[in-house]
């Protein structure tokens, strides 16, 4: 393992540590950090590198001489190159990083694949955009076409480009192909207007030769977009959107949720934000969609919701709720979920899935790695018995020294069968090693779930290296029936030239259909020279890996 490079964060850490160790009553780490860091702690990490990349000055010292000579070179980059790797999905010749990866498969014609990337090609785009889509309509095997988001605009005058945070879908009833990004002001990205885009096309307009004609964000690939919510308050930031496409009862629609913060908070507190989360329904066209509705209605601190629209029709949103982090004291997340019955936009009574004491915490890290990480629940539902029964799967430490240091992360698994408002205990399913950005899929043509995550445990001295772990659950009684390595070499996170160890994104996603689980996730295993400098290194790209379950 090559020596790591110490983060502003770390060394802010260890600062506020010596100082908690000369003076025993003060306060922890996190009550010292200022507003504005706090808020980039929370918030996608995609907002705050797309904001460090327009504004290089304002970047981490350690970040801000790459982020500035990338900025300069990208302007003359020149295409290169590039070594082949077994399951790369993308075409980049520039070794500009890809992470955060979302995937959906079309289970009327699995041939059609959807994924979708924070994709730093975005430095090439004029536009700025930076949320990538990788089609394949070969079952995964390869990548037919690729592309930017273009940017959403409303009332003809407001255009904000796509910013990462990536969410695809693909609808059972006629393969169309959805996919969402946040869209904001990449130089001001919280004091202007902001919006959660959401897009829809279908596979001959991605493949007809108007697509990419006009660049890689055209217009042309994604005809259909709109705002599913726009914030005209610039003191409102809308961040880490999820979304799903399915039948409700009613007919098709697409339920999209998200977190709105509240940078002016009434009353002022020592984080500088609130934060709510809401959820819109939008028919299947995209031509309307509703107010958006309060979930989160008497939660002040919240992340990482998550939607699915279940086989019985109703909608399912978990998210978490944080304590201790406006505070700056430790950290719990208690996950919970609401429900709205086939047909509905009203949902039902908030419930409590899990009181997660030892949660990966904001501004936290791992004990061997750099990259941001924080806990991230996400939930799935199967029909089991003729009824159907919830399933939430999230990260959380083993030990957490210090309150912010996270130790051998764990993988845990809970069921519901009374729609939310009863959960098992938590089971562990992970086995051994550091395991982090845990997430499920349902094969509904098959017998199992699908659940994959990151896991550093073939790394057996440092915890350092990082492997992909798929694991097949029995939805019956959560045991864990098969377990497999799905990358054949360890990965060093730390490999990227651009990025380093500072970020890998905060999700990867699985599809699982007919007993196969496609994966998508990110790796440093393709040599590439940088913007056509140097000589070809590893870099972050994006890995589409189908495993039979």
């Amino acid at each position: 393992m090559r020596r790591r490079m110490l983060g502003a964060a770390r060394w802010s850490i260890l600062a506020l540590l010596v100082i908690a160790l000369a003076t025993p009553a003060a306060g922890v780490p996190g009550g010292s950090s200022t507003p504005e860091s706090r808020l980039l702690n929370h918030v996608s990490q995609s907002v705050a590198l797309q904001h460090w990349l327009a504004n290089p000055g304002q970047a981490p010292a350690p970040l801000r001489a790459r982020f500035r000579a990338a900025k300069e070179a990208a302007a003359e980059a020149n295409a290169t190159s590039a070594a082949s790797a077994e399951d790369v999905f993308n075409n980049d010749v520039f070794g500009l990083p890809q992470n955060e990866e979302s995937v959906s498969l079309c289970k009327a014609d699995p041939s059609l694949l959807i994924g979708g990337t924070n994709d730093y090609r975005g430095l090439l785009d004029p536009d700025g955009n930076f949320t990538g889509w990788h089609l394949s309509v070969d079952n995964g095997a390869s990548l037919a076409k690729e592309g930017l988001l273009p940017p959403v605009e409303i009332g003809g005058a407001v255009a904000r480009p796509s910013g990462g945070d990536p969410v695809d879908a693909i609808s059972d009833e006629d393969c169309d192909i959805y996919a969402s990004s946040l869209n904001y002001d990449p130089f001001e990205p919280f004091g202007n207007t902001n919006g959660i885009g959401i897009y829809k096309t279908d596979r001959d307009t991605l493949l007809s030769p108007a697509c990419g004609n006009e660049g890689p964000a055209d217009a042309d690939c994604w005809p259909t977009r709109r705002y599913a919510a726009f914030s005209s308050n610039p003191t409102h930031f809308f961040d880490k959107e999820w979304f799903d496409v399915g039948d409700t009862g009613d007919g098709e629609h697409v339920w999209v949720t998200y977190s709105d913060f509240d940078l002016a908070p009434v009353p002022p507190n020592p984080a500088g934000f609130t934060a709510e989360i809401f959820a819109v329904r939008c028919d299947a066209e995209l031509t309307e969609c509703t107010d958006p509705i309060p979930i989160s209605e008497d939660d002040v601190d919240v992340q990482f919701s998550d939607v699915t629209i279940g086989p019985d029709g109703r909608t399912y949103v978990t998210w978490s709720q944080i304590f201790g982090e406006l505070e700056g004291t430790a950290q719990t997340f208690v996950h919970k979920i609401r429900v709205a019955e086939p047909g509905s936009t009203t949902f039902g009574k908030e419930r409590t899935i899990f009181r997660e004491t030892l949660a990966i915490p904001f501004g936290g890290f791992l004990h061997a790695n750099d990259f941001r990480v924080a806990t991230y629940p996400h939930n799935e539902v199967r029909m089991v018995g003729g009824k159907p029964r919830i399933f939430v799967v999230w990260d959380a430490c083993a030990a957490r020294p210090l309150d912010f240091v996270c130790e051998e992360p764990v993988i845990k698994i809970s069921r519901s069968d009374t729609g939310g408002a009863a959960w098992t205990r938590p089971i562990v399913i992970s086995a051994g090693g550091d395991n982090y950005f845990a997430n499920i899929s349902n094969d509904a043509a098959g017998a199992s779930l699908a659940v994959v995550w990151f896991t550093s445990r073939f790394d057996e001295a440092f915890h350092n290296r990082q492997d992909v772990e798929l694991v097949t659950v029995n939805p019956g009684t959560l045991a864990v029936t098969n377990r497999q390595r799905v990358t054949a070499t360890s990965n060093e996170t730390e490999a990227d030239p651009l990025l380093g160890g500072f970020f890998i994104g905060d999700y990867i996603e699985v599809a699982a259909h007919a007993g196969a689980a496609y994966t998508h996730y990110n790796a440093n295993a393709r040599f590439v020279r940088l913007v056509g400098q140097g000589v070809p290194i590893p870099q972050q790209d994006n890995y589409l890996t189908k495993t039979p379950l």
